[in-house]
């Protein structure tokens, strides 16, 4: 299925579960529903299963949202106590569409106690109280936490029933219609894709394997200033003490400060990337842990630091794409009863040398070093792998049996979800357009919003729509492809990259995928063309040059003239 598809499904106001392999652009197709209702007058409730997740949304952890807390179950009184908080009666009861990210890291009880507040607080026996519910996530990624037996294995291990949220009683009255998004933006390597695909459908062969062995290396080897992926967390700690400890220089010491209930607090620190105390050296490898893209930064940026600001003492961090960011203190924060109960401030870098596989779910990295010789839960190698753009971007140090699987139980489950989709998708073909959209219409009247935007809407989704291009950009879409995702012109999504790139939005580095291989050879000769004239303008370059590239190959160069 499509985006454009999944997004029409969305907008006639059903229960849906989007799913689809790492990089087919679920978060992408989020924030254009999310844009959409914004547009019509519906402020949707964003949420996710972990902080983490919450925080790359800007939303918040679902058990925050629905009051439920660290409760993993609910006594009558208790549930009568939340639905009646005047918080969450105003933020549940004026909901009309609630979004949960992650939702493979749910567990299933907990989406039983969310509905439960969902139909007290709004006092309607309908699935989620009468809210469009919208599951985000991959069932073949990072399972929920469960606790460990005696034996130090998780009951997800064990074949445990139960451990996923598609289990619940609560998904099976809301009964999502399933969007299986079949494209792919992150990968552009056929062998790694066939890989991962392999390794998805519980084929992977030998012909997988020796594609995986070619990419082992000796950590003497591995790349400096790339990041190392790892299963444990002492694994983490130790290399990048280690890579600290070996370069020079006086260590500088930001240590982070708390306010608020101490076991909020305690909680927001479990889910923040950055440490409790960060340790720094001119030459450090680190990476951001918050998007800020107004800085030119997001979560995953990896830079070293370069220096540290004489005013501040903050660090100055040189980025791959050559950018020198002043890394400034930051706030995480945690709400509960509508109010920011607990707040962490920091800077937002962690030591990049090397971090988990589970706080690199949700980043795109263009290389990695890993090793997964002591992976201990389905998902997780597949994960880690995936991370990675391409084959040529992987360099592995090990990895066990367990790194090239994926749960039974998932892979059973995923069959079923890919035949829903298909169902879904057929029964979107048989809708006429006219019917489509009265029924789009008719949710957004239901849901309180309006049919038109506003002016105030149109100009906000003037001012955005650069945004959105550079949300598609970041997936990795070719400006073709961004154009036909939103229904523009080629052109404009050229001027929208110009326009991002003189912001910084876009960094230089990135540029080259645009370049094609007929055009790396002209390169030097246009870009003299345009500096002999001292222009900009791409007919007088066009004419210099007697026509010999088009429009679109100048554009190309102009945007690489830097």
């Amino acid at each position: 299925m499509t985006q454009s598809q999944a997004l029409s499904i969305l907008k006639a106001g059903v229960n849906v579960f989007l799913t689809g392999e790492p990089g087919s652009g679920k978060t992408h197709t989020v924030n254009q529903y999310v844009q959409y209702l914004r547009e019509h007058g519906i402020e949707p409730a964003i949420t996710a299963s972990t902080g983490i997740a919450a925080t790359h949304l800007g939303g918040l952890t679902i058990h925050s949202w629905s009051g439920i807390g660290i409760k993993d179950k609910l006594s009558k009184s208790e549930l009568a106590a939340i639905a009646d908080n005047p918080y969450i009666l105003k933020r549940v009861g004026g909901a009309k569409v609630l979004i949960i990210d992650e939702v493979s890291m749910l567990l299933p009880g907990t989406l039983n106690l969310v509905e439960a507040v969902c139909r007290a607080v709004k006092k309607n026996i309908e699935p989620f109280g009468g809210l469009q519910v919208i599951f985000v996530g991959d069932f073949f990624q990072l399972p929920p936490v469960v606790k460990r037996d005696n034996s130090g294995q998780t009951a997800l291990l064990e074949g445990a029933s139960a451990v996923f949220a598609y289990q619940s009683a609560a998904w099976q009255k809301a009964e999502p219609a399933v969007c299986y998004l079949s494209e792919q933006y992150r990968q552009d390597d056929k062998i790694f894709l066939s890989v991962l695909s392999a390794i998805r459908r519980n084929e992977f062969k030998a012909e997988h394997g020796r594609h995986i062995a070619g990419r082992k290396i000796h950590i003497s080897a591995a790349p400096e200033h790339v990041p190392k992926l790892y299963s444990h967390n002492v694994d983490v700690d130790r290399v990048n003490k280690s890579m600290l400890s070996k370069l020079p220089g006086e260590l500088r010491e930001f240590e982070m400060q708390g306010q608020g209930k101490p076991a909020l607090v305690e909680t927001l620190k479990k889910g923040c990337l950055s440490p409790a105390i960060l340790q720094l050296k001119i030459g450090a490898s680190v990476m951001f842990t918050k998007n800020s893209p107004n800085q030119g930064f997001v979560n995953g940026t990896v830079g070293v630091v370069a220096g540290f600001d004489e005013e501040s003492s903050y660090p100055i961090i040189k980025t791959r794409a050559n950018r020198h960011v002043l890394a400034q203190p930051m706030e995480w924060t945690v709400e509960e009863n509508g109010r920011v109960r607990a707040r962490l401030t920091q800077l937002p870098l962690r030591l990049a040398w090397a971090i988990t596989v589970h706080k690199s779910q949700g980043m795109s990295l263009d290389a990695a070093v890993m090793d997964l010789s002591a992976v201990f839960e389905f998902g997780q190698g597949y994960v880690a792998l995936s991370r990675v753009r391409r084959l040529s971007g992987l360099h592995l140090l090990g990895w066990n049996n367990l790194a090239f699987q994926v749960h039974p139980e998932a892979l059973a489950q995923d069959a079923k979800f890919r035949l829903a989709a298909e169902s879904a998708e057929a029964d979107l073909d048989k809708i006429t357009a006219a019917e489509l959209k009265a029924r789009q219409d008719n949710f957004i009247l239901t849901a309180g919003g309006t049919i038109t935007a506003s002016p105030e809407r149109r100009r906000k989704e003037k001012i955005d729509t650069r945004l959105a291009t550079l949300s598609l950009w970041r997936e990795g879409k070719t400006p073709a492809q961004i154009a036909e995702a939103r229904s523009l012109k080629e052109s404009t999504i050229f001027g929208h990259i110009e326009r991002l790139a003189s912001r910084g939005r876009i960094k230089q580095d990135e540029l080259s995928r645009l370049l094609a291989p007929s055009l790396k050879a002209g390169l030097p000769k246009i870009h003299a063309a345009f500096r002999s004239l001292d222009t900009r303008s791409l007919s007088l370059v066009f004419e210099k040059l007697g026509g010999q590239y088009s429009y679109d190959d100048l554009r190309v160069a102009r945007l690489l003239l830097e």
